[in-house]
């Protein structure tokens, strides 16, 4: 069970994969809501950040309490006895859950997410592909048996979504309702039928 301590604290890593908008609109709801994030972006992420984004890299950075180079096997998140609340990967590509699934540990973005896994906290990826081979599919199933939670970011529509932002913040809040933040950025369905 996480105290107060811990949950405050929120690895965000950002990989390669299309959708970088995921994982800074976290960092700014986690900034926010004064929780303190630990950032890792992924070589790839840099490229894509800069492709779909308006953001530099240093902006993205800025957002984030802490960054880390995804080089930096020693940082202080890939220690158990660091106390954090869990990591969130958003969005991630393929080729980290595929070095997650199977223990690879080479660079920091994988090295924090077996941490979590070994001290059982929570760890959720935003897995970014599609459509998914059985090879994509196989590698979800591992993870979520080591306790991992597999929550790609699939738009719903009941709140009747005005704009990307909409759909954007609808994903991540339901992300962080994992981890019993709330955001109050989505109209929760209340079993009734909008008219």
């Amino acid at each position: 069970m996480m105290n107060d301590g811990d949950v405050k604290k929120i690895v965000v890593a950002i990989s390669g994969a299309s959708g970088a908008v995921y994982g800074i609109r976290l960092l700014e709801i986690l900034r926010d809501l004064n929780l303190e994030s630990h950032l890792i972006i992924s070589k790839a992420a840099q490229l894509t950040i800069i492709h779909e984004t308006n953001y530099s890299i240093q902006q993205v950075k800025d957002i984030a309490n802490y960054c880390y180079s995804a080089s930096d096997i020693g940082a202080k998140i890939a220690s158990g006895s660091f106390r954090i609340g869990g990591m969130i990967i958003a969005p991630c590509s393929m080729k980290t859950l595929a070095t997650i699934a199977c223990g690879i540990e080479d660079n920091l973005i994988s090295r924090t997410a077996s941490v979590i896994l070994k001290e059982r906290k929570k760890l959720v990826l935003m897995v970014r592909e599609t459509p998914f081979h059985t090879g994509h599919i196989e590698n979800m199933l591992k993870v979520s048996s080591y306790g991992g939670i597999i929550s790609p970011p699939v738009p719903a529509f009941y709140s009747l979504p005005k704009s990307l932002d909409d759909i954007v913040n609808h994903s991540v809040a339901r992300v962080l309702d994992i981890f019993d933040i709330d955001s109050n950025l989505i109209k929760r369905w209340d079993g009734n039928i909008i008219n």
